[in-house]
């Protein structure tokens, strides 16, 4: 545990899970082969992680990349008859190693393609089943060979990629994006110390302060792992080694964060923050990237028309279909509210800004929903309340995904209120706790409520139909 921590910060399921496999092998004598597979955005530690598993093992490191292998025999071998025959990439590793229990990292197992030549990742069902390892059978060699002492770790960025049948013989970790908060320890204690050796430098000749630190990281980096400011720490050296060399700076070199311009040039990203306030028909999104959380504002605006509802900023299907609905329940629940909007003489227009990048996914509902009620009723909707969430057309909030990202990006902008769904309560035992503090969260279960805390308009909950005796039973006044 002391290697694990030393050498990556965070990712405490994924060392749990390894400190869990290392007391079952001392429990059972060593004998335990396992498959993990590590899948992450790249840059987030997973071929790294590897390499501590096998320094906390006292065992042989192997690593084989799979990207682009397209021929069967790269991992079963060819058989002899063959001119230029070779054992296959797994056996090979086995030689490298020169040991039956080696840490055997298979990389990229989501890059293999399938071609004339055979299928690999049929080909890796045998090497990564456990119960069938024991007697893996190299066309090389000929003879089975007992693959089951290994521990095997597999890599990959997408789970999307991996064949079913494969995916199903491995144990799946996520590694999720790195909070900013993560990666100025990583940056601290890990990166700046490597980039200072592979640039010839010391402590003595540069310092960064921390302040510099995390504005690379909010304005100079956008990634889910950490190779983009490990990229930018070096640009700062080679400039450092620059004066140092040419003796024009006091060493310490100190980089402050008002330098930062003059050595890496314009902020490359930019970080949206909540509005002093919204006007009606505007409402803040929350979304999830692969690089992380971010905030987004849906604009609705109405003009003269036949009812047509118009969608712009690059929406994907499910958007599309999301705003249909929000349409259609603004139009069921609050009909008798509007008796002066006539929605078949007004074409509504909703956008989503940043129409350059395409945005789709099932969590925008709730803010569609909100933007058209906002816009109807005339009733701005509070600039720090947020919102995610999808909606069904019977009027209810269904929960959504990658909720510590968009809480962590509603911090970062600033949001005081967000709406999320009621069964998504349980995802914020994984948001840290000072984002907890600072932000009240508030679980809905139905669209009503959601007219309530945005707008402010009470309004009943619908009426159900008992089947059985054809009569309405529910709400008051019946």
């Amino acid at each position: 545990r002391k290697i694990l921590n030393d050498e990556h910060y965070g990712l405490d399921k994924v060392k749990d899970r390894i400190i869990q496999h290392l007391t079952v092998m001392k429990l059972k004598q060593n004998k335990q082969g396992s498959i993990l597979l590590l899948v992450g955005p790249p840059g987030t530690g997973k071929t790294s992680l590897g390499r501590s598993i096998a320094e906390a093992l006292e065992r042989k490191y192997v690593r084989i990349s799979l990207g682009g292998v397209k021929d069967e025999s790269e991992i079963r071998g060819h058989r002899r008859t063959y001119l230029g025959a070779l054992p296959g990439r797994i056996i090979q590793g086995m030689k490298r190693a020169g040991e039956k229990n080696p840490v055997f990292i298979l990389d990229e197992v989501d890059k293999l393609m399938a071609s004339y030549s055979g299928d690999p990742a049929s080909a890796l069902l045998e090497v990564l089943d456990p119960e069938q390892n024991n007697t893996f059978s190299d066309h090389y060699l000929e003879v089975p060979y007992d693959l089951s002492d290994v521990f095997f770790i597999a890599t990959a960025n997408s789970l999307r990629d991996i064949p079913g049948p494969l995916r199903d013989r491995m144990e799946i970790i996520e590694i999720g994006s790195y909070t900013s908060h993560e990666k100025f320890h990583i940056g601290k204690n890990h990166l700046i110390d490597l980039v200072l050796e592979d640039n010839g430098l010391n402590e003595t000749q540069l310092q960064i302060e921390d302040d510099a630190l995390k504005t690379i990281i909010e304005k100079y980096t956008r990634e889910a792992g950490v190779r983009g400011l490990k990229r930018q720490l070096a640009t700062v050296a080679r400039v450092t080694s620059e004066k140092v060399v040419l003796d024009k700076v006091d060493l310490p070199y100190v980089v402050k964060e008002g330098m930062l311009y003059d050595i890496l040039g314009h902020e490359l990203t930019q970080v949206h923050l909540a509005e002093k306030e919204n006007p009606p028909g505007v409402v803040t999104g929350l979304a999830w990237t692969p690089v992380g959380g971010d905030i987004l504002f849906i604009e609705g605006a109405f003009m003269p028309g036949t009812g047509k509802l118009l969608l712009t900023g690059q929406l994907g299907d499910v958007m599309k279909e999301s705003a249909k609905i929000s349409q259609s329940l603004i139009r069921s629940r609050l009909a008798f509210n509007l008796k002066n909007v006539e929605f078949d003489k007004q074409d509504l227009h909703i956008h989503v800004p940043s129409g350059a990048i395409p945005k789709d996914g099932p969590s925008a509902g709730v803010a569609l929903l909100s933007t058209i009620a906002s816009l109807v009723t005339g009733q701005a909707v509070d600039s720090k309340l947020a919102m995610t969430g999808e909606i069904s057309l019977r009027g209810a909030v269904l929960p959504v995904g990658g909720i510590k990202e968009k809480m962590l990006a509603a911090h970062r902008a600033g949001i005081e209120r967000v709406i999320l769904p009621k069964e998504n309560l349980k995802d914020l035992d994984d948001v840290p706790d000072d984002v907890k503090e600072d932000i009240k969260f508030i679980p809905v279960e139905t669209v009503e409520d959601v007219i309530n805390e945005t707008i402010g308009i009470e309004l009943p909950k619908p009426l159900l139909m008992d089947m059985d005796s054809n009569s309405l039973t529910g709400g008051a006044g019946v």
